[in-house]
C-alpha cells in the first residue's frame, strides 16, 4: 500500500471470499504490515445447494481464529471485514455470521456486487498513473467477476455471477474436463457478458486491471516461478495469446498434474473454470493484455478504513 497519513493505531482488513480469506495489516500511516491468503473454499457447493457447507464453514472459522490472533500480534485498534460472493447467495449465511463474529469479535460486512466493485476499483487503481486512465478494473473471483470503469472513481460497474469455483462446479466436472464441457463454461460466459456491453464501453479503457487469484495464478505460470512472487506478479503483463495458451495447457492436464503447474497447488481444482473465464472475456470484449494487480478489494478497505475509521 502508499502511505496514508493517519496517526491512530494498526487497522486490519479481512476479505472472505468464496474461495480463500485474505488478511491485511497495515499501521496508522498505511504501512502493510502483514499480508495473508488461505484458501477455504467457503463457497464448496453453493451454486447447486443455496447453503454453506458445514466443513467449509468450519474451514473459514478456523482460518478467521487463526487472523485474530494475528491481531494481537499487531495490536490492531480498527478492523473492517467483509463477506462477498458465497454469502450473499447462501441461505444459512446468518450462521456463518455468527460464527465469524465469534472468531474475530467483529461481525462481517456481507457486500453488494456495487460495493465490492468500488473497494476493488480503488485498490487496484491507488498510485497509477493519470496518464493511464480511464480504467477497467476486473475482478475475478471465486463466485463472481466484477467490472468496473472509471477514472478517479468507477463510473459503471456490473457484477456478473461467474467465478473460478462457481464455474468449475457448474460445468466442469471431468477430469481433466471434457471439450464439451469446457465448451459449455464458454457459452455460459458469453452469454454474461452482454450484461457488461449493456452498462459499460470497455473500448474507452486505456488500461485494463486484472485482479485476484486466476490472474496472479496464470501471471506466475506465465514467468515460470517455482514459488508464489507477488513483487514479480504485481504489475506484470498477460496478453490474450498467453491467456488462451495457459488455458489451454491447463484444460488438458489432470488435477494432479496441474497441481504440478501451479506455483499454489491448492488452485488446481478451480484454476481451469477461472482461465476459461478470462480467457472468454478478453477474446470477447476485445482485450488485448491485462496490467496484473496485487492490489484489489483487500487495499480498498484499508484505504476507505484509514481514511474514514467508521465504515462508509
Amino acid at each position: 500500500m502508499s502511505t496514508l497519513s493517519d496517526s491512530r493505531g494498526a487497522a486490519a482488513v479481512i476479505d472472505i471470499g468464496t474461495n480463500s480469506v485474505r488478511l491485511l495489516i497495515a499501521d496508522g500511516a498505511g504501512r502493510e504490515l502483514e499480508r495473508v491468503m488461505r484458501m477455504t473454499r467457503l463457497g464448496q457447493g453453493v451454486d447447486v445447494s443455496g447453503v454453506l457447507a458445514p466443513d467449509a464453514i468450519a474451514r473459514t472459522v478456523a482460518v478467521l481464529s487463526e487472523y485474530a490472533r494475528a491481531m494481537g500480534r499487531h495490536a490492531v485498534t480498527r478492523v473492517r471485514a467483509v463477506a462477498t460472493s458465497a454469502a450473499r447467495d447462501a441461505t444459512n449465511g446468518a450462521e456463518f455470521f455468527a460464527a465469524a463474529e465469534a472468531a474475530l469479535g467483529v461481525r462481517p460486512e456481507l457486500l453488494s456486487g456495487d460495493e465490492e466493485a468500488r473497494l476493488s476499483f480503488e485498490g487496484a487503481t491507488h498510485g497509477l498513473s493519470a496518464s493511464r486512465r480511464p480504467f477497467l478494473v476486473i475482478d475475478l473471483g471465486g463466485g463472481s467477476t466484477e467490472f468496473v470503469l472509471g477514472s478517479e472513481r468507477p463510473e459503471a460497474a456490473i457484477s456478473l455471477q461467474m467465478g473460478c469455483v462457481r464455474m468449475s462446479e457448474r460445468h466442469l466436472r471431468s477430469d481433466p474436463p471434457t471439450v464439451a464441457e469446457r465448451r459449455a463454461c464458454e457459452v455460459d460466459v458469453r452469454g454474461q457478458l452482454a450484461r457488461v456491453r449493456a452498462v459499460m464501453d470497455v473500448s474507452r479503457a486505456g488500461c485494463v486491471v486484472g485482479l485476484a487469484g486466476t490472474v496472479t495464478a496464470l501471471s506466475a505460470m506465465q514467468l515460470g516461478l517455482t514459488r508464489y512472487d507477488a513483487t514479480r506478479t504485481h504489475h506484470s503483463h498477460l496478453s490474450a495469446a498467453q491467456v488462451s495458451a495457459s488455458c489451454d495447457r491447463l484444460a488438458r492436464a489432470t488435477v494432479a498434474e496441474r497441481r504440478m503447474l501451479l506455483v499454489e497447488p491448492a488452485r488446481a481444482e478451480v484454476i481451469v473454470g477461472g482461465a476459461v473465464v478470462l480467457a472468454t472475456l478478453m477474446s470477447e470484449l476485445g482485450i488485448g493484455e491485462l496490467l496484473v494487480s496485487e492490489r484489489d478489494i483487500l487495499d480498498g478497505l484499508a484505504i476507505s478504513l484509514l481514511r474514514h475509521p467508521a465504515a462508509d
